[in-house]
């Protein structure tokens, strides 16, 4: 209640607005001082428009338009400094900035010390340097409108100018926009946004409210129009929940407003959905969980894929505890990608065996590309691979295969599985009578193995008599033969 009789007075109502305009207005710039690298450089304008202030009271008094001339004429000196340092003087950028910039701020203050002790004149270097926006007056209002429209009008015509000298500056010169002509722009109106802040927050606490509502904006989104926008609406909720809480907490307004601001890129920082601290936590745990199910799923086909297998052989291939390994495998179990016999053994379904069999093939193709392509030996090859086959998409395994000349073994001897389409067909997909031919390419030399056992090599032809859930019977030749449902679900064949 009494916040609000507060703001029905004159004074309050001016630094409102006064705070308002300087959040909008900061927030907005601020994305192309980040994006530019000028952070430094608007740090140096803030306190390098002292002495321009000092001369404008000395020639004209105490006047707002005064102040606003000389500071901007003293910002654009030290730009002109600046840039000649870094150009003409073997200095380094940083160095140069830092040189120009607190000579600068040193004569202003010298400059304020000294009018402050005639007696009659006041002039208080703690508003200059921390802003006084309790005491903003008419004409400082009027002045603060003013470069508020004009910095927002100029980054709406100069948009496309703006854009291309800050991301692609060579394109920019070559369509005939001078990149200096467009960074001395920049510098301008970065002039007029420190003037205009200096009742606000001060030279000291303006860079803060030109950098962190960008940074924050930059941290929830990569547009730069919506990363303007929400430059300027942070900017604007760090004002004005900055002034609220200074004539709550009876403080200074200028350092609340820094406090919320940096509160709010915390909280961006934290909780953004592209590049939050703990949306990427979640992500990182979500992506380890991920890798270790391929990892449980890719082990159980390697280690018998013609049969089941046990949790203890799977638990001594897998560096993971023990009831780390069973919730992993009740989790494929609900997925529908195992099925878990009484704690003890593992047998994929259809669905784990074509996943599995993509991880092994990603695995061997990656290091088929290392040896042919890259040129490692075998010993190298394996941790690689074994690092990148959870993120190759099916798009680049395709490019690589192709490269490659679809090869069918990797460097170790071990084939490479089909893609899914390039399969053969699968003897548990055809039917009673069908007859069928036994596939030269199968997923792994368990299944040939298990095959040659049968006398079923390559090209032989074979005919389904019975099928079951567990079972398909075939014959081939005078020989009949049962086979395991399992197995059947990995024998590929060529139809008749």
């Amino acid at each position: 209640m009494e916040l609000l009789e507060t703001f029905q007075q004159v004074w309050a109502i001016r630094a409102l607005l006064a705070s308002i305009m300087v959040g909008i207005m900061c927030g907005i710039l601020g994305c192309f001082i980040v994006l530019r690298n000028m952070a430094l450089i608007g740090d140096a304008l803030a306190h390098a428009v002292l002495p321009g202030i000092v001369v404008a009271f000395v020639v004209v008094g105490y006047s707002a338009m005064g102040f606003f001339i000389g500071s901007v004429v003293a910002g654009l000196v030290t730009a002109v400094a600046i840039t000649w340092i870094q150009q003409q003087v073997n200095t380094k950028n940083d160095a140069a900035i830092g040189i120009v910039f607190t000579a600068m701020f040193a004569l202003g203050v010298i400059g304020i010390s000294w009018i402050s002790k005639n007696q009659g004149v006041h002039l208080d270097l703690k508003d200059f340097l921390f802003g006084n926006v309790l005491g903003v007056s008419d004409q400082d209002l009027y002045m603060t409108f003013f470069v508020t429209l004009v910095v927002i009008a100029s980054v709406v015509v100069f948009y496309r100018q703006l854009f291309l000298s800050t991301f692609q500056p060579v394109i920019s010169d070559a369509m005939g926009f001078s990149t200096r002509l467009i960074h001395y722009l920049v510098m301008l109106l970065l002039s007029f946004a420190v003037v205009a802040s200096l009742r606000t927050v001060g030279v000291i606490l303006v860079v803060a409210m030109l950098i962190t509502p960008a940074s924050t904006a930059l941290l929830l989104s990569q547009r730069l129009k919506n990363v303007i926008f929400l430059a300027g609406l942070i900017g604007f909720l760090a004002a004005f929940l900055g002034l609220v809480f200074a004539i709550l907490l009876e403080t200074a307004p200028g350092p609340a407003m820094t406090v919320v601001a940096t509160i709010l890129y915390l909280l961006a920082a934290l909780f953004s959905p592209t590049r939050g601290i703990v949306l990427n936590y979640f992500r990182r745990r979500k992506l380890q969980r991920r890798i270790r199910l391929e990892d449980v799923l890719k082990q159980t086909i390697r280690l018998d894929e013609v049969g089941k297998v046990s949790v203890a052989q799977l638990n001594a291939r897998l560096e993971i505890s023990k009831g780390k390994l069973r919730q992993l495998l009740r989790i494929l179990e609900q997925r529908k990608l195992l099925n878990l016999f009484d704690e003890k053994e593992i047998s994929l379904t259809e669905k784990g065996i074509a996943l599995a069999n993509k991880l092994v093939r990603a695995h061997r193709l990656w290091e088929t590309y290392l040896v042919d392509q890259v040129g490692l030996s075998q010993e190298q090859i394996h941790n690689e691979a074994e690092k990148y086959e959870h993120f190759l998409t099916e798009e680049i395994l395709d490019e690589v295969d192709a490269e490659l000349g679809y090869p069918r073994r990797d460097p170790h001897g071990s084939p490479i599985p089909l893609k899914d389409a390039m399969l053969k067909h699968v003897l548990a997909q055809m039917h009673v009578s069908d007859q069928l031919e036994i596939a030269a390419d199968q997923t792994s030399s368990s299944v040939s193995s298990a095959l040659w056992k049968l006398g079923l090599l390559p090209g032989s032809i074979l005919t389904i008599t019975g099928k079951n859930n567990t079972s398909i019977r075939i014959s081939a030749g005078d020989a009949q033969h049962d086979i395991a449902y399992a197995l059947a679900q990995k024998i590929h064949v060529h139809p008749v």
